[in-house]
């Protein structure tokens, strides 16, 4: 990489806040942001100090905010105080649940955990930290879609509406913030190797079907969204908006 194109993709003196730090997607996430040069909130209900002390060893100033994302008002008190004591340049929105039932199983319970963490969460969690965002007229927003933010999937319905939502607030606040110096985009990743997709591994038939339709001939890992995240939470991705990038292996283009 040139040395005109280097600082494009650099998050030197940028912060960014990373939902579902624990493990996964959002841990690779953090870490690859801090690679880049990103200091890093972590938010999460689980254990982070692993994934913490690897943004540590890049030097990079990191902290831990607990939160619990089920609990719509804790999530707008707590983004609150954060952004009233320091600023958040780049927005993460990776957190996220799933409830793999038939659709005749599902209970009012079931959807609205799903639908809460997903989506009331997400959104309300970045109306509070875009707002100083827009006032400084500076600021990145990703969102974690999914390849059901498309598709139907099999037995995941209040997933799949959730990630369908995603994918609409995603356009419909680059729509309202885009002109105010707020980029609003969202990373839809195919089939990856995590604890979310573990299920669907460990059945044989399911698991060679999916990975005989992906064209890269194997399923992703969170690593390979690191490239996408940094992308979009730096300055190479200024006049992006509303977009939703699919990381997938060629799954879509099959």
């Amino acid at each position: 990489m040139s040395d005109g194109i280097g600082p494009l993709f650099s998050l030197q003196g940028r912060t960014a806040l990373v939902t579902g730090g624990s493990r996964g997607i959002g841990r690779a996430l953090a870490v690859g942001l801090a690679a880049a040069g990103a200091d890093v909130v972590l938010t999460s209900r689980g254990e982070v100090d692993e994934t913490a002390a690897e943004v540590a060893t890049l030097g990079r100033r990191v902290d831990i905010v607990d939160v619990d994302l089920s609990d719509v008002d804790s999530v707008r008190d707590t983004a609150s105080a954060l952004v009233a004591e320091r600023q958040i340049d780049i927005l993460v929105n990776n957190a996220g649940v799933i409830d793999r039932n038939e659709a005749l199983s599902i209970t009012p319970e079931g959807w609205r955990g799903v639908l809460t963490v997903n989506v009331e969460a997400l959104f309300f969690l970045t109306q509070a930290i875009a707002a100083p965002m827009l006032d400084r007229r500076a600021g990145k927003v990703i969102n974690l879609a999914s390849l059901l933010s498309f598709e139907g999937g099999l037995n995941v319905a209040s997933y799949a509406a959730s990630k369908h939502a995603v994918a609409g607030v995603t356009r419909a606040l680059a729509n309202e913030w885009a002109g105010r110096g707020v980029q609003v985009n969202a990373i839809a990743p195919g089939y990856i190797a995590t604890d979310f997709t573990e299920p669907l591994r460990l059945e044989p038939v399911r698991e060679a079907e999916i990975r005989q339709r992906i064209p890269a001939g194997r399923w992703g890992t969170p690593r390979d969204l690191v490239g996408a995240a940094v992308f979009l939470a730096s300055g190479a991705s200024d006049y992006v908006n509303g977009h939703v990038l699919v990381v997938d292996g060629g799954w879509t283009a099959r």
